[in-house]
């Protein structure tokens, strides 16, 4: 009798303890990597991954955004030209701020595709709607994300475009989350940084981004690192794929 009670007893002991360290980790799963510090004077303090998240941009700085001279400087025709779009494709530009990819991309798209312009600020989606009215583009949906969902619709997006405004985000890792959500299994994701490694490209630390840090940090969502162009000017052209036999869900 002693001995059967003392092996219920471990066996008690033993189920508790794994239960213990399965919830322990369960719950630094759920709980997101940030750590928080001294700000820097273009950060917000906040670090993923071993970086300091930047300050957003705001709608006032449109007028940059616009620039005469961004073509020449960042060969956005390039970028455009090396989209991997095809009519009938759902497109979702994050980030999108005035429009300047977003509108062109729709143009790409039709007869059947539609492009989703995503910006958590009401101010730069309004200026979006503006354009639209005044070329006559019909095919745009207009979409205000908050800082934590891009409110993409599940398994719907052919492809996801991200230009200069990952580094941003306050929340980099639920928002990818809510980009693998929305993405079709196989659907791709096109971010565009400007490159970290390079010291002649004139944009302040942390507004630029390393090949290795983005790998990395898309990777822990589970997206897949197909390659890196580097025929921009002063950005990398990354493309990231969602697995084929994916789910919906993110990691």
């Amino acid at each position: 009798m002693r001995f059967l009670q003392s092996l219920l007893a471990c066996i008690i002991l033993a189920l508790s303890t794994a239960c213990a360290d399965e919830a322990e980790l369960n719950t630094a799963a759920n709980q997101p990597p940030y750590e928080f510090g001294q700000a820097s004077r273009d950060g917000i303090g906040k670090f993923y991954m071993g970086r300091e998240i930047s300050h957003v941009m705001g709608h006032l700085g449109a007028g940059w955004l616009e620039r005469p001279t961004r073509v020449r400087e960042e060969r956005t025709d390039l970028l455009l030209n090396n989209l991997p779009l095809a009519p009938g494709d759902v497109v979702a530009d994050i980030g999108a701020g005035t429009g300047y990819f977003t509108l062109p991309i729709a143009k790409r798209v039709l007869p059947d595709g539609r492009a989703l312009a995503v910006d958590i600020q009401q101010e730069m989606l309004s200026i979006v709607e503006r354009r639209m009215a005044s070329e006559g583009i019909e095919n745009i949906d207009r979409i205000l994300a908050t800082e934590t969902d891009p409110r993409l619709p599940p398994g719907t997006v052919d492809l996801v475009l991200l230009v200069d405004a990952y580094h941003e985000f306050s929340h980099p890792r639920e928002v990818m989350q809510g980009v693998f959500t929305g993405l079709k299994p196989g659907g791709k994701v096109v971010l565009i940084e400007y490159r970290a490694e390079d010291p002649r490209v004139p944009i302040k630390r942390l507004h630029k981004m390393s090949e290795q840090q983005a790998i990395a940090e898309l990777e822990a969502i589970g997206f897949l690192w197909e390659r890196t162009e580097d025929f921009l000017p002063q950005q990398h052209f990354m493309v990231f794929a969602k697995p084929a036999d994916a789910a919906s869900q993110g990691s």
